[in-house]
């Protein structure tokens, strides 16, 4: 079995099929890849798990920074400690984009994007001090926490969510117009009867207003003072209540339709770097490529669908 790897045809064969799909089969970049992207893997998971404690020690870090106190007194160690974590997530980066044939698609990808966004501003900072805050962006990076945890089901439920979002947009479209013209039609009503005297100066005034008592939160800078005023903002309260279930059943009933069931895992398509597929699965099912065998636990292989 061993001797038949090395065959010049079939080695020939694996290196066409690596250049087409994108994913480096042998040598060094095929153990950074693994070790990088795939959780399944014991050295990927003490991966993930490391890099998710810097993540964590480096936010805090940012958040001590902001404190007057410590900074007086700790400042030179949190500049230390930030440089430190900034370089680490510089090589990571660097190591990300080195051993993936396609090292656009992972820059220009949700994770490549947040993962550059949580370097540059320690860099910037040379320039901009101020920018130096932004460095808690990093706290999006977490977001790997739930592939590191076996938290697969709890990441397709985050996906059947956004498409019942996406499924319901044009009914949460029609009841948010709706509600903006009820909004207008209150705030001008109320602009008349209260008018100017008692705070309602203009009409954008008053359907601020409209909009504060609607949705419940009242801030109290602009109250009625006449009884029919009181009336009206009494059974806009009550109206209020009632409006904020109805977005909440719509997307309600497009999760239940969409809930089905899934083995959610973390394996990654080599060409578009896109996660989730099922263990049986041959080919990706967001760009069509040829993904590699699949390997549950202790090394066995998952047949494919036929």
């Amino acid at each position: 079995m061993e001797q038949s790897r090395h065959h010049p045809l079939l080695e020939a064969a694996t290196q066409s099929e690596a250049q087409r799909l994108g994913r480096p089969l042998t040598g060094w970049r095929l153990k950074l890849y693994t070790i990088i992207f795939e959780a399944d893997t014991p050295a990927g998971r003490a991966f993930d798990l490391v890099l998710i404690g810097l993540i964590l020690a480096s936010v805090a870090v940012v958040m001590l920074d902001s404190v007057d106190s410590y900074r007086q007194r700790w400042g030179w160690l949190f500049d230390t400690l930030e440089w430190g974590f900034t370089l680490l997530f510089t090589v990571e980066y660097l190591a990300r984009l080195s051993c993936v044939m396609h090292p656009l698609r992972y820059a220009r990808s949700v994770f490549g994007v947040i993962d550059l966004l949580a370097i540059l501003p320690t860099y910037l900072s040379l320039l901009v001090p101020g920018l130096h805050a932004l460095i808690d962006v990093r706290v999006l990076r977490l977001l790997r926490l739930f592939r590191v945890l076996k938290l697969g089901a709890y990441v397709e439920e985050y996906g059947m969510l956004g498409r019942a979002l996406v499924a319901s947009r044009r009914k949460i479209l029609v009841f948010l117009s709706f509600v903006l013209l009820v909004m207008v039609v209150m705030g001008t009503l109320m602009y008349v009867v209260e008018g100017p005297d008692n705070g309602f100066t203009s009409i954008p005034v008053s359907v601020y207003w409209a909009i504060t008592t609607m949705t419940t939160v009242g801030f109290g800078d602009i109250t009625p003072k006449t009884e029919f005023g009181r009336f009206i903002a009494s059974a806009m309260m009550l109206v209020g209540w009632g409006t904020l279930a109805v977005p909440t059943g719509i997307v309600s009933a497009e999760f239940t339709a969409q809930r089905i069931r899934v083995r959610p895992t973390t394996r990654t398509c080599p060409a578009c770097l896109s996660e989730g597929h099922d263990p049986e699965a041959r080919f990706c099912r967001d760009c069509g490529e040829r993904l590699p065998p699949y390997f549950a636990g202790q090394g066995r292989a998952v047949p494919p669908y036929p």
